[in-house]
Order: C-alpha cells, then sequence, then structure tokens
C-alpha cells in the first residue's frame, strides 16, 4: 500500500518543511498563534485527503506533479527568505 506513496516522498518531506516556514512567517508578522494553528491544521487535513485520492487518481502523472509541486515549494521558500531578508 505504502510504495504507491513513494514517488511522493521528497514532496512530502519538503512540503512539510515548507508548512514550517510559512507557520513561523504567520507567527513573526503577528497572528494570532491559536487561530494560525487551526488553519494550517485544516489545510494538512484537506492536503492529506486529496493527496490520497489524487493520488489513486493520477498516479501516472507522478513526475510532472513532482516538478510542480518541488517548484512551488522552492518559489514559496524564496519569497518567505526575500521576505524575511528585507524585514518585512
Amino acid at each position: 500500500m505504502l510504495e504507491q506513496y513513494l514517488p511522493f516522498v521528497g514532496l512530502i518531506i519538503f512540503g512539510n518543511i515548507e508548512n514550517l516556514v510559512l507557520s513561523s512567517q504567520g507567527v513573526v508578522a503577528g497572528v494570532n498563534p491559536l487561530k494560525l494553528g487551526i488553519v494550517s491544521i485544516i489545510c494538512v487535513c484537506f492536503w492529506l485527503i486529496l493527496g490520497t485520492f489524487g493520488t489513486q487518481i493520477l498516479i501516472n502523472y507522478v513526475d510532472f506533479i513532482d516538478f510542480i509541486g518541488g517548484l512551488a515549494i522552492f518559489i514559496l521558500g524564496a519569497q518567505a527568505m526575500y521576505t524575511s531578508i528585507r524585514g518585512e
């Protein structure tokens, strides 16, 4: 059962790291940590459900999904670093 998710392991790991980066940005920006935590949990549950069913349907497009997901994670990470360096 888990072997169908192996092509997505990198995306899962780096996606979770990116979620931590975005959450820390929210805390630094002064967002209420309780509200941020609740919204983050809701988003993680949504992505878990979407990923579980999407993997079964779109397994033939794993390379494309990995590329797009990795690109999105890279862009969001670069944006977070740029914002933190500028001090906004």
